[in-house]
């Protein structure tokens, strides 16, 4: 499948995007938490959160839509595909005035990939939580502050990432965190 194809409820993606050109999407801390807040607002009321992880210059996400609870939606793909618009551009437009700039922030479009089986989920999971060490950010994945991993580490403490669904995949929260730390061959053609 390409990156660019169509959203579909009750379905689970990979979501990401970079920054345009050499820009950075966070440049301080405070980016980061104005991000996170934002897409709270926007994709939580129609897609769980499974997994997330932002880099200075790009991000990802592992969402599943929920089922659509409206059946006069006559385009799903655009009716999905709106909160994503709108979560993107407020974020732009706070961080093109606070940096006084202007103009596009992101790459043209949202580029997606749906989860289609386990053996992806896993791997696409690892990539994700791994994506700060595999780009000489941290050296573990639980020391990059800004993905999902610690919420996953740290069960006991509330969180808005749905856990439930991805840790059914593990016996326990060991075999979680020896899979993080585990080498898995990426098939970066099928992971982006």
């Amino acid at each position: 499948m390409t990156s660019t194809e169509h959203f579909e409820s009750g379905c689970m993606y990979h979501i990401y995007s970079h920054a345009n050109g050499k820009d950075l999407l966070f440049m301080e801390e405070s980016n980061y938490h104005y991000f996170l807040d934002k897409l709270l607002k926007y994709i939580a009321p129609i897609a769980d959160i499974y997994a997330y992880c932002l880099m200075p210059n790009h991000f990802h996400l592992l969402v599943r839509f929920k089922d659509l609870e409206n059946n006069k939606v006559t385009n799903e793909h655009q009716y999905l595909m709106k909160p994503f618009s709108n979560f993107l551009n407020s974020y732009v437009k706070a961080y093109n005035k606070r940096y006084n700039r202007r103009g596009a922030l992101f790459l043209d479009f949202l580029k997606r990939k749906r989860v289609q089986d386990e053996k992806y989920l896993l791997k696409l999971l690892h990539y994700i939580h791994n994506n700060p060490v595999h780009h000489g950010f941290v050296s573990q994945a639980e020391k990059w502050k800004y993905s999902s991993y610690n919420s996953y580490v740290n069960i006991e403490k509330s969180s808005t990432v749905e856990r439930k669904e991805i840790l059914k995949y593990f016996e326990t929260k060991d075999d979680f965190l020896d899979y993080h730390k585990s080498n898995v061959e990426y098939d970066f053609m099928n992971l982006e």
